[in-house]
């Protein structure tokens, strides 16, 4: 008696992720998931425009335009990113539009820049942190370095803001900002630099009085 094959045991389709079920269902209009979009993303768009325009009017226009831009827009995302790298792209071009807007005049960011010889050598390998991890802040030094940061020109302060605030990588902060990843190194470095050049009398001050 000849035995029978077993009959193939069909392939079952990968289990679809959280992300992909709510991009799913926005694209499909559920009320439930924009709730649910507003409830993960909100806080952190909000955070992120705050950065960005340091006035909490501002922030909240941007974030409003930001979640309008993403209803409308779902139906063009097609997951080739993170669902949370596409928001921070929207977010971080909704922010610098409005600044731009309220901008009465362009300044170049060269202007703005301490001089750097070999400019390659600012994206070769990861520049160095501002301050250490470790380094406890009063709130003093916590105000200074966002009124240095808030000084920064805006493309710069983009990049310092997503890649050292919000902890973003270089390839994610590249693909929200459109840029290539040696370009983040440098904005990033020369970022560095600039906020050492207004920080340094401050905390000089500060760990002379340490002693």
């Amino acid at each position: 008696m000849t035995a029978r094959p077993h009959p193939k045991k069909k392939r079952q389709a990968p289990a679809e992720g959280p992300e992909r079920a709510l991009v799913r269902a926005l694209q499909q209009g559920a009320p439930e998931a924009y709730e649910k979009l507003l409830s993960d993303y909100e806080d952190r768009v909000y955070r992120l425009a705050f950065r960005f325009t340091r006035n909490r009017a501002d922030a909240e226009e941007v974030t409003q335009n930001v979640f309008l831009q993403v209803f409308r827009k779902i139906g063009t995302f097609h997951g080739e990113s993170a669902l949370s790298s596409w928001i921070y792209r929207v977010t971080a071009n909704a922010a610098l539009m409005h600044l731009r807007k309220r901008r009465r005049k362009e300044e170049p960011l060269e202007d703005h820049l301490p001089e750097i010889e070999n400019p390659a050598s600012a994206v070769d390998g990861e520049p160095p942190p501002l301050l250490p991890e470790d380094r406890v802040l009063s709130g003093e030094a916590v105000r200074r370095i966002d009124e240095a940061v808030a000084g920064l020109p805006e493309d710069y302060r983009a990049v310092f803001v997503m890649r050292d605030v919000e902890g973003l990588s270089n390839e994610e902060v590249a693909g929200a900002l459109g840029l290539k990843v040696p370009a983040v190194k440098s904005r990033l470095h020369r970022a560095r630099l600039k906020l050492r050049d207004a920080l340094a009398p401050y905390f000089g001050k500060e760990k002379d009085h340490a002693h």
